[in-house]
């Protein structure tokens, strides 16, 4: 006799689920489907992102076991490793990235008033990070994703909002595409700022920021030509060499970037380097400047976080559509379990709770007990290499 609630199905109740039908009607998804929706696909998916599942087989040899109860897991359809590969084959990737961007929205304003980094605490405005990280394919199976002569890979773009942090912009291409190239894709936040490393140096696309009233914090290339104008006095006791207000003096990027722009040179003491940043706020300390850039550093770590504790290294499939499927859900859930975390208003940290769940989903305990008493929980021990994601 079936008494109380699955784990999963506790956890999936926090899905906004008519907005993934929403998605679904929008690209025709349950079109001639008889009896495994797109919904049935997005929870086996999700099911195979939160038990670590490294295959197709593995993810139906653990449904399969539990068909009992697949009813309760919200589950209609037969699960079947053929059904879960010509679904992640032929339905449209965009239903998930859409549904992906709806649950970004949720996360976004549970996580709004969360703080910066302590030394960023005095900024009010939002912080975007923008980067990407490249994921390796053999070539010979992922002979679309072609990067260089012997090597396939995709790029995973993203801009991530550091008060969460929650990636607020994603975008997946092949390993060619240029960094910088992104930038047409985003439409700038005014008052908002922008920290990039040198890849996204255009002077027209940094223009563009600067005209919609957003800044941006980026480092200077060391062929880097300019008239100084004029300089600020700065205490060099705390690594800063210069603060001054510059033009470009190459043609080109004079006639791009026309404005002055502001360039600080700041000596890290700890590692022996000379960082050169450009921005086009004039307002902020020299020294708070710098501090942006630092922060730059949580989107390499989320990208760590995310390599290592989702499914997006291995693929079930091998076509555009099934990995890009599978990187969307696995980022749905990963915003999935950071809402939870927030309307629980859990202490624990979201390596924790992932690696509960990852152990749990077939029990019938309710979930705030779950993840809140002691024996349920995992040693602190385990997560004391998360750094910043232990606090979100």
């Amino acid at each position: 006799m079936h008494s109380g609630r699955l784990v999963f199905s506790q956890v999936m109740d926090f899905l906004p689920i008519y907005e993934f039908h929403k998605c679904v009607r929008r690209y025709r998804g349950n079109y001639k489907v008889q009896s495994f929706s797109c919904l049935d696909q997005f929870l086996s998916m999700a099911f195979a992102q939160l038990t670590y599942r490294e295959s197709l087989r593995d993810i139906e040899s653990c449904l399969r076991s539990m068909k009992n109860i697949l009813y309760h897991m919200g589950i209609r359809g037969k699960i079947s490793k053929s059904t879960l590969a010509d679904a992640n084959e032929n339905r449209d990737w965009r239903i998930y990235a859409d549904f992906a961007q709806v649950l970004i929205h949720i996360a976004r304003k549970l996580y709004a008033n969360d703080d910066l980094s302590p030394e960023l605490k005095e900024l009010k405005e939002t912080v975007y990070a923008l980067d990407s990280t490249t994921i390796d394919l053999c070539l010979s199976l992922f002979p679309w994703a072609r990067f260089r002569r012997t090597k396939g890979a995709i790029k995973l773009h993203t801009l991530l909002d550091l008060r969460g942090p929650i990636p607020s912009f994603i975008s997946i291409t092949d390993g060619k595409v240029h960094d910088v190239n992104i930038l047409d894709e985003i439409i700038p936040e005014p008052a908002a700022y922008y920290v990039m490393d040198r890849a996204y140096l255009d002077f027209g696309r940094l223009y563009s920021i600067h005209i919609s009233q957003a800044f941006f914090v980026t480092r200077a290339h060391k062929a880097f030509r300019f008239y100084r104008r004029y300089s600020r006095p700065v205490d060099k006791s705390t690594g800063l060499r210069c603060d001054q207000t510059i033009v470009l003096k190459s043609f080109y990027p004079r006639k791009n970037y026309p404005d002055q722009i502001r360039r600080i040179k700041y000596f890290d003491l700890e590692t022996g380097i000379a960082f050169v940043f450009l921005t086009n706020n004039f307002i902020l300390p020299a020294l708070t400047i710098t501090k942006l850039y630092k922060a730059r550093w949580y989107i390499e770590l989320f990208f760590k976080w995310i390599k290592g504790h989702l499914r997006i290294k291995k693929f079930y499939g091998n076509s555009p559509n099934a990995v890009k499927t599978q990187i969307w859900i696995a980022i749905s859930v990963y915003l999935l379990v950071a809402i939870l975390k927030k309307r629980l208003r859990l202490e624990t940290s979201l390596y924790t709770i992932l690696q509960v769940l990852s152990l749990t989903q077939f029990q019938k305990v309710p979930l705030l007990q779950l993840l809140t008493e002691p024996e349920y929980r995992t040693q602190e021990a385990n997560i004391g290499k998360q750094l910043v994601f232990a606090n979100l």
